[in-house]
């Protein structure tokens, strides 16, 4: 226990970068949580399409590990991120996420830019099921490739 107590023990200066968040309470439906913000802020959307989003994300230092490469976290969550937006209708309900499988390829470096797309693979009812892949935009790397599987019990309209 005290090994895991000393893996998060923070250093002084992150201690004073924690101390120093402030975040207003968030307005749903209005405001970004907090959540969203520090972990999307900077996200580009570049093209969308029925079943198909691109997006661009230079690698910010708040998202990054002690080593300075992009975390896996935020590489999880940038895969929970499109592969929700590119299945979301508007007006409908958001999906929430049933699974998720991430093969970590290589890693990102701080302000690398990368080239993030997601499609669905398929729908069934109110399941679906899609791919996201993150790219470094400069040398076409493959960093990460996502599947997740999302569920949406929506209620009819007619």
């Amino acid at each position: 226990m005290e090994k895991a107590k000393e893996v998060f023990k923070l250093t002084e200066e992150e201690s004073a970068t924690v101390s120093q968040l402030t975040f207003t309470p968030h307005r749903v439906g209005i405001d970004c949580s907090f959540f969203e913000d520090f972990a999307l802020r900077g996200i580009r959307v570049d093209r969308v399409e029925p079943g198909f989003v691109s997006c661009t994300f230079k690698v910010p230092p708040r998202l990054t590990d002690r080593s300075g490469k992009l975390a896996t976290g935020a590489i999880a969550n940038l895969v929970d991120e499109v592969g929700g937006a590119v299945v979301y209708v508007e007006g409908l309900p958001m999906n929430v996420s049933v699974d998720m499988s991430i093969s970590f390829l290589s890693s990102a470096n701080l302000n690398d830019e990368l080239e993030i797309t997601g499609k669905v693979l398929g729908r069934k009812g109110g399941y679906a099921g899609t791919s996201v892949l993150v790219k470094n935009k400069a040398t076409g790397e493959i960093i990460a490739e996502g599947r997740h599987s999302l569920f949406g019990k929506h209620t009819s309209k007619m």
